[in-house]
């Protein structure tokens, strides 16, 4: 099994836990951690940019003036695309850009980024991190002894000091088991694990 070392919040070396090879020591396939951040960014998108059609312009149908002898062009009602005000011609409309991605390959891909974070020596497991009090100052200068400045931190359950502790640094993000996802995995340069939530993720991800 593949093994890493549990830290404390100062740094130092407690002891070692062992992972599951299963979720954290598979081959990562770029092809798939791509296909699911796609999807993942995909559903963000809103999809409301909208524009009102011929039929969705308020107005009257009656054509504006006789089709000949006024020297004009033919023209018919005040709600036609060549008119000010008019409905719009091939514009956008309200659509969704939710791309699906079989459940299966949605936990694989965790997986891997589990993965990646581990064989790229990104991935650390911290025994307990619960600040006494709600001071941001404590909470930078307890990642300046961890050496991690681009963070994602996993916890196993809510963890109200560190996260309010955590919100105002920027490229930092704290989430519970629940909320573990592959692009967040990502982004962020290290993974820290609360020694808790190891567990977890693996009582989630072995079924």
């Amino acid at each position: 099994m593949a093994e890493a070392q549990i830290i404390n919040i100062d740094g130092e070396k407690i002891s070692t836990i062992e992972l599951t090879d299963q979720i954290f020591n598979i081959p990562v396939k770029k092809n798939v951690l791509h296909q699911v951040v796609t999807a993942q960014l995909a559903i963000r998108r809103s999809g409301t940019a909208s524009v009102k059609r011929r039929s969705d312009v308020k107005g009257s149908r009656k054509k504006l003036f006789r089709q000949k002898g006024t020297g004009r062009a033919r023209r018919g009602d005040i709600k036609s695309p060549l008119l000010r005000g008019g409905g719009v011609v091939f514009g956008p409309s309200h659509r969704s850009f939710e791309k699906k991605v079989p459940k299966k390959v949605k936990r694989l891909a965790l997986k891997m980024a589990l993965s990646s974070k581990l064989q790229g020596d990104d991935l650390l497991v911290v025994n307990n991190w619960e600040p006494k009090l709600i001071k941001t100052k404590d909470f930078v200068q307890t990642t300046a002894k961890l050496k991690i400045d681009n963070v994602l931190i996993i916890t196993e359950k809510e963890n109200p000091k560190l996260e309010l502790s955590a919100r105002n640094v920027s490229g930092c993000k704290i989430l519970r088991c629940e909320g573990l996802n592959v692009y967040d995995i990502l982004k962020y340069n290290k993974l820290v694990l609360l020694e808790p939530s190891v567990k977890s993720i693996e009582e989630r991800l072995l079924v």
